[in-house]
């Protein structure tokens, strides 16, 4: 027979990793997913088709003082470009962050998430870090390249000592975008164990509220209730970060506020619904 050798209770020798930084590890899982799946790979490619049109036509401006005259480079352009990559903003959302919680629901796995040595705002900043990895890569990042193309191309600081506001308006700007979109969709994430189900909660919320919106406009005769609609309201304030005359008739305060409180409300539902234990309400 063979011996049986003491099982009894030792200190653990291996390596401790301070508290706080398990958020990378989850991000980094869901940044190697997203891409490991090539239609979505593609997605991020095609997304960046504007920059490439917008570089060309600040090559043509700055080589070629006629084509200013019909292809300005100005502030507009820059808040233009912000607007065209919300479209993919709103798919890169949908795409890459409907299961982010919703699959770990599905499959109980916020159970040992949550019984393991990790804290509940380390999962949530790992699951968002992996949408704000994405959609900053799609707005941020190519609007501060543009900028420097400029730079480049015209091989002086002219426009940007000019337009010095432009380096603080496209992050806050992208900003805007990318932190509404993530966390609303994270918060509706938590409120299914389905992805698709939490697709359409997304995909409902900003459709519905531009309906509303729209309808009302139809009605009244003007924009004063933009505030109702989360896209209208996300262009509203980043018209005025961009120093842009704003397109509503809704104060931009109001917008903002709109803004905070579904930040605010989105990370409330995400407090309730991320826990080790199962929510019944």
């Amino acid at each position: 027979m063979s011996p049986i050798h003491d099982q009894s209770y030792r200190r653990y020798q291996g390596a401790r990793h301070a508290v706080g930084g398990a958020w990378g590890v989850i991000a980094w899982s869901g940044i190697r997913a997203m891409l490991a799946k090539r239609a979505y790979v593609f997605l991020l490619i095609f997304s960046w088709v504007p920059f490439i049109v917008n570089a060309v036509r600040i090559y043509l401006v700055t080589n070629f003082p006629q084509a200013g005259s019909f292809l300005g480079v100005n502030p507009q352009m820059f808040r233009s470009f912000l607007d065209s990559q919300g479209v993919f903003v709103f798919f890169m959302t949908i795409w890459a962050g409907a299961g982010l919680i919703a699959n770990d629901r599905r499959a109980n796995a916020l159970q040992i998430y949550l019984s393991k040595p990790l804290l509940r705002a380390e999962y949530v900043g790992g699951k968002l870090a992996v949408l704000l990895a994405f959609l900053l890569t799609v707005t941020l990042v190519p609007g501060l390249l543009l900028l420097l193309l400029q730079v480049a191309f015209s091989g002086s600081f002219d426009f940007l000592g000019k337009n010095l506001y432009l380096i603080p308006s496209i992050i806050l700007g992208s900003l805007v975008q990318v932190i509404v979109a993530s966390t609303t969709m994270l918060a509706l994430s938590s409120l299914s164990k389905s992805s698709r189900y939490a697709a359409l909660l997304y995909t409902g919320a900003i459709f519905f509220t531009d309906a509303v919106f729209n309808a009302l406009r139809l009605i009244n005769g003007s924009t004063r209730m933009a505030w109702v609609s989360i896209t209208a309201n996300m262009a509203q304030v980043t018209d005025v970060i961009f120093r842009q005359p704003a397109r509503y008739e809704t104060p931009w305060l109001v917008s903002l506020l709109v803004l905070v409180a579904l930040v605010v409300l989105s990370i409330s539902v995400l407090e309730r619904r991320v826990r080790g234990v199962e929510v019944v309400s």
